[in-house]
């Protein structure tokens, strides 16, 4: 076994174990805290210690074991994966200490199931992101399903209840119903699930049934939130605002997306689908999904709704990259995971800041308040201006290399899909940021609370100055998404 195998199955056990590690320090917080930070820190460096092998043209692989014959359990570290595991890793630990913050900060119960929970999230997403085959892939996009159903359902109230049947029923339901019989299809087509560079399909189907199949594995892929199958992302809101932070930044919903990518261009793959009409309908399903849940953001003054929405929105952005079939609009896609997880997350950060330090959750309460968390909405501003694409926010790279596939293919549409959103996203957020920085509503109570508890505002300025860093310190995503296209 060489050294690039021994650190994936380094990779896919330090969560366990420090899911091990928090129930045994259950009955000591500081120590469980501990346990959770110095798990997440010391998987990053596991996992960073792959790029160099893998920018490298490595592909480091092992395989776990065989179900039955030709259906394995295994892992293979390519690019794109690379930048999901990267992502997550990453924030893992920043979130972590923003989990510590806030579960105190607000007295929240059940402290140590939350973060195992939260370890089990972390080890599934890694799962996923190394899969090397569509039943492995499956296996872990299940498991990251069910262990994040009880931290949406956290507070155990009934909202929260009713929240968690509708995101685990929606999710279940697309993956047994269309992913799995869209996997089983490809099988017996292909005899095969493996992710292949180029894809595996091509010669196998065409026209109607071709489209069909993208049509299961599009949908059946719920975690990408594509339209209609996009209520259980709203419906997660009740979840404590860390949870909602790991839905839409870390884990749930990049892994969605992130399949999505890895189905176009390892099972499908670009030259398959270019020629064929019947694949059309994913530009269109992508560019309504777009522009209809930013006008739905538009309604929305619960704070966190408006995120929601907008994170349908945006998660839409990769799935049109990837549907335009051009190599530079895929790089574009990859840039966009990434972009969006520390925009996000920065946003959801400022918003649970703000319910701890005002116990404040919708936008019309928001008069002002910027004068009061200088530090909490600066960080919002930055993570806004990041969704919306101006530089230097890391979102303008990703919208930019969006653009220059739309224009290589000829696709005005897009292009129009494309401008018209970032005018929306303007138009939604914007307003918030004026409002926040506007002089205090005389008529209110006085405020007497300051920014909240420090470890919220460490983790809050992190993701928001990596947000910054990105658009000036890009080479390692971008080449991982170049690398990811030469395969």
């Amino acid at each position: 076994m060489d050294w690039d195998a021994l650190r994936i199955i380094l990779a896919l056990t330090l969560p366990l174990l420090g899911v091990l590690g928090i129930l045994l320090a259950r009955h000591w917080p500081n120590r469980r805290e501990a346990v959770t930070l110095i798990t997440a820190s010391l998987l990053l460096l596991i996992v960073s210690s792959l790029l160099a092998s893998v920018l490298g043209g490595a592909r480091p692989t092992w395989t776990l074991g065989e179900i039955i014959p030709g259906i394995r359990v295994a892992f293979h570290v390519e690019p794109l994966g690379m930048l999901f595991a990267t992502i997550a890793t990453l924030l893992w630990p920043i979130a972590s200490l923003y989990s510590i913050g806030y579960m105190r900060g607000n007295r929240e119960g059940h402290q140590t199931r939350f973060y195992v929970f939260f370890a089990l999230s972390i080890w599934a997403t890694l799962g996923l992101a190394f899969s090397a085959n569509l039943v492995t892939l499956f296996i872990f996009y299940e498991i990251l399903t069910l262990s994040t159903y009880p931290l949406v359902t956290h507070k155990g109230d009934q909202a929260a209840q009713q929240g968690g049947r509708t995101y685990l029923g929606l999710l279940i339901a697309t993956s047994i119903g269309l992913l799995l019989p869209a996997i089983v299809w490809t099988w017996a087509l292909t005899g095969t699930t493996d992710f292949v560079p180029g894809g595996i399909l091509a010669g196998t189907l065409e026209g109607p049934l071709l489209g069909l199949l993208l049509g299961l594995f599009m949908f059946g892929i719920g975690k990408a939130a594509l339209m209609p199958l996009h209520r259980w992302l709203p419906a997660a809101m009740v979840a404590p605002t860390p949870v909602s932070a790991l839905l839409h930044a870390v884990a749930v919903v990049k892994a969605g997306v992130f399949s999505i990518l890895k189905v176009i261009l390892y099972i499908f793959g670009i030259e398959t689908l270019s020629g064929e009409s019947w694949a059309e309908w994913l530009l269109y399903v992508a560019s309504l999904t777009i522009i209809l849940a930013s006008l739905i953001a538009l309604r929305q003054d619960n704070l966190k709704k408006r995120l929601a929405y907008s994170t349908v929105s945006q998660l839409a952005y990769v799935t049109l990259g990837a549907a335009i079939l051009a190599p530079i609009s895929a790089i574009g896609a990859a840039m966009h995971i990434a972009a969006h997880a520390f925009g996000k997350i920065t946003l959801f950060f400022a918003a649970g800041a703000i319910y701890t330090a005002a116990h404040k959750t919708e936008i019309s309460q928001l008069q002002g308040i910027g004068w009061r968390m200088p530090w909490t909405m600066g960080a919002f501003a930055i993570g806004a201006l990041s969704m919306i694409g101006v530089p230097p926010a890391a979102g303008f790279l990703s919208k930019w290399y969006l653009l220059l596939g739309a224009f290589e293919t000829d696709r005005i549409l897009v292009v129009m899909v494309i401008i018209l959103s970032t005018l929306l996203n303007a138009a939604y957020f914007l307003p918030i940021l004026v409002r926040a920085f506007s002089p205090p509503d005389p008529a209110a109570p006085p405020a007497h609370h300051g920014e909240a508890p420090r470890p919220i505002l460490i983790a809050l300025t992190a993701t928001a100055t990596l947000t910054i860093l990105l658009f000036f310190f890009h080479q390692i995503p971008l080449d991982l998404a170049r690398a990811m296209v030469a395969d």
